[in-house]
């Protein structure tokens, strides 16, 4: 996947395209950058910009597109009439997601578009928008409304909408413990509420913008896209770091995060040749737990399944902490002894695959399920005691579980790993 980012350059990396290329980096996109400016500033201050020439600003965009196929473009800082006109005439016939990101000042106090070009910025660059992404400060700016009761943030938003967007969010009402971000779709509205965390970062605007393009670009809905964002970059606030003497800096997921490396075996997965034989009636989940999981709320699963679709696999659903329940039960009942064991997948039970993991090398464990005692099916806790019955006098990890099955209940095979990546390895050994 490529992602155009364009956009001003910010030397401590905390915003602008700097930014942007650790977002889609960090989440398995390459970055393809557009510079509008250069800026000097760092966490305490804001110093000069000067932007860039027409004619250079021209050819980059010319020559990114001549050569590269854009899965979705987000435009940062503009700056001036010149510039927005360039980008304007370049990208007005496209036809993949846009994600305007309107900055009009740094955290740090600088000023990162002309007053005489904000007219231009609404005639040109706001109609590029699938998505404009104004905070409240930049929404009254854009509008010259203050909200308040009166003036609410839909009043506000349907101004920007007027302007040309398709779809407005206003990000950062606050309201008591909370932050919300109001949403004007073409046909509908709605609110994304979150936790607030009291503390000036820079490079909140710029991580959010980038993450919805991304989701975007994933063929994901508006509001998915939006929760998706809303999540990361609280994850990005949370995690931020004070490098500099002034403002931290938010911090993304590094790139082998858990998502990433969940999200990157997923789809390995479903290219395995004959995969689909594999899945069982009641589908596949593909977890991966963060350290000392306390339950299956801190391991990341597909909240749907994988799923069988004739000889087509398909992933339904999104990565979910807590989108699993059963192979996240089973993980958890394997990690409380085998601490580093920390992802999991269910497969189908066959008399094959069970005579080629006799002839592997890995080590495998069994529990029967005819013996599962009443209280427990009562109680529901058939997956913990039926791992920990398999693992209880184990003196080496397992790398598979199986049973056999009960009344009404189908058999199955779990793969045990440290990564997901680990066991996509055990899974090469057994299938065909």
């Amino acid at each position: 996947m490529n992602i155009l980012s364009i956009g001003g350059s910010d030397p401590s990396s905390g915003a602008g395209i700097q930014s942007d290329i650790r977002v889609f980096s960090t989440l398995g996109a390459h970055t393809l950058t557009v510079i509008t400016a250069i800026t000097s500033q760092n966490t305490s201050k804001f110093g000069i910009v000067e932007p860039v020439s027409p004619k250079i600003l021209q050819k980059q965009l010319e020559l990114v597109f001549s050569d590269f196929k854009i899965d979705g473009i987000k435009i940062g800082m503009v700056y001036n009439s010149k510039i927005i006109k360039v980008i304007h005439q370049q990208l007005k016939k496209l036809k993949i997601p846009i994600v305007v990101d309107p900055v009009i000042r740094s955290t740090t106090g600088g000023s990162l578009i002309e007053n005489s070009a904000k007219k231009d910025f609404q005639k040109y660059i706001i109609p590029l928008a699938t998505i404009i992404t104004p905070n409240k400060r930049e929404a009254e700016l854009l509008t010259k409304i203050k909200i308040s009761t009166k003036n609410t943030p839909e009043k506000v938003a349907e101004e920007i909408q007027n302007m040309g967007a398709q779809n407005v969010i206003i990000t950062g009402i606050e309201e008591k413990k909370k932050v919300l971000d109001f949403v004007l779709e073409k046909n509908s509205k709605y609110i994304i509420s979150g936790e607030k965390i009291p503390k000036i970062n820079h490079g909140s605007g710029c991580t959010h913008s980038a993450a919805i393009v991304y989701s975007l670009a994933k063929k994901k809905t508006i509001k998915d896209s939006l929760y998706f964002a809303k999540k990361f970059t609280f994850n990005s606030i949370k995690n931020a770091k004070k490098i500099g003497k002034g403002i931290v800096i938010t911090d993304v997921q590094s790139k082998n995060g858990i998502e990433e490396q969940l999200s990157s075996a997923i789809t390995k997965f479903t290219k395995i040749k004959g995969i689909y034989k594999n899945i069982p009636e009641c589908q596949t989940n593909f977890v991966f737990s963060k350290q000392k999981p306390k339950s299956t709320k801190d391991v990341l699963g597909i909240s749907g399944r994988i799923v069988k679709a004739g000889k087509n696999i398909l992933v339904a659903g999104d990565l979910k902490y807590g989108g699993s329940k059963h192979v996240a039960t089973a993980l958890l009942s394997m990690n409380k002894k085998y601490p580093e064991i920390c992802s999991a997948i269910n497969l189908k039970y066959q008399s094959t695959t069970l005579s080629k993991i006799k002839k592997s090398k890995l080590k495998v464990s069994s529990y029967d399920r005819s013996k599962e005692p009443k209280h427990v099916k009562i109680q529901g806790s058939t997956i913990r005691w039926g791992i920990n019955s398999a693992i209880k006098n184990s003196k080496k990890i397992p790398d598979i579980i199986f049973h056999k099955g009960d009344f009404g209940k189908e058999p199955m095979i779990i793969v045990f790993g440290k990564t997901p990546e680990n066991v996509l390895e055990k899974i090469s050994k057994i299938i065909e």
